[in-house]
């Protein structure tokens, strides 16, 4: 899919966590950009960002399109959000930047990286990729999709109506942050755009686009896996340095694939270690 246009960026909610520390002893980064994965939100990374990622650099944590409070399109692929992600750059004046993204966010901050190399300062990869994977989101689509929020009142019903197809109750609060209380309406309602994301779940599910075939992101490169998640093989290595030749891989122990939930110490401390360098 080509790249949108510029008339076609969605202008993307954010927020700012500033640089903290000794300007004086602290040496301040270049900016971190952190990009949350499928169903996600910026949210997600709240706790790290006003810690340890802050330290010496600011961070933007970014809600992508059709998810939290950015614009709804229907228009939805890496292209999209990889054009969107440096409209946002380009706008706020932080390129070249760090970027961090995780699972759908790790694949649009390496399509950002291979298609727009000159905004990347460094890349940092969470749990993710360069491939396409089995699709094993059906049951979490239908689950929502499935449920009325107009005859429901209270978020304990809504989660007691997930339970029947969703047991895992992490997962179900994961889902239930993107949840909104619309007031004017008098009834809840889904932040994200559930319809046009499950329209491009194939696309989403898919290795980088044949736009990106032969080209390569040359600067420093970090991919983080969770231990306990199948995310990234070691087979996946060899993929990995053909597109990004200075990557290498580190695994945080005790992790699955929502690493920076299961481990955030040891996840900040191998990120933060990195952005130092």
């Amino acid at each position: 899919m080509a790249a949108s246009t510029a008339a076609d960026n969605v202008s993307l909610y954010h927020q700012h966590y500033p640089a903290r520390g000794d300007a004086a002893s602290v040496p301040v980064g270049r900016p971190l950009v952190i990009l949350h994965g499928l169903l996600g939100a910026s949210g997600n990374w709240h706790t790290l960002s006003r810690g340890p990622f802050s330290e010496g650099r600011d961070v933007y944590a970014l809600d992508q399109r059709n998810h939290g409070r950015s614009s709804h399109r229907a228009a939805f692929g890496y292209a999209e959000m990889a054009a969107d992600l440096v409209h946002f750059l380009n706008k706020h004046d932080l390129a070249p930047a760090a970027l961090l993204g995780h699972s759908m966010g790790g694949k649009t901050a390496m399509h950002a990286a291979l298609a727009f190399p000159e905004r990347v300062e460094r890349l940092v990869v969470a749990d993710m990729a360069p491939k396409a994977y089995p699709p094993h989101h059906e049951a979490i689509f239908e689950a929502l999709r499935g449920i009325d929020l107009a005859s429901h009142e209270s978020r304990r019903e809504i989660d007691a109506a997930l339970s029947e197809k969703i047991k895992a109750r992490p997962v179900r609060q994961f889902l239930l942050k993107n949840l909104d209380y619309d007031a004017g309406a008098g009834r809840y309602r889904w932040q994200m755009n559930l319809d046009a994301i499950h329209a491009a779940y194939d696309e989403i599910a898919a290795g980088l686009s044949d736009d990106l075939d032969g080209k390569t992101y040359d600067g420093p490169a970090l991919f983080v896996r969770g231990e306990h998640s199948d995310y990234v093989a070691d087979a996946d290595r060899d993929a990995i340095r053909e597109r990004f030749p200075q990557a290498r891989l580190e695994t945080v122990e005790g992790a699955g694939h929502w690493l920076h939930a299961d481990r955030p110490e040891a996840f900040a401390e191998v990120v933060t270690a990195f952005l130092k360098e």
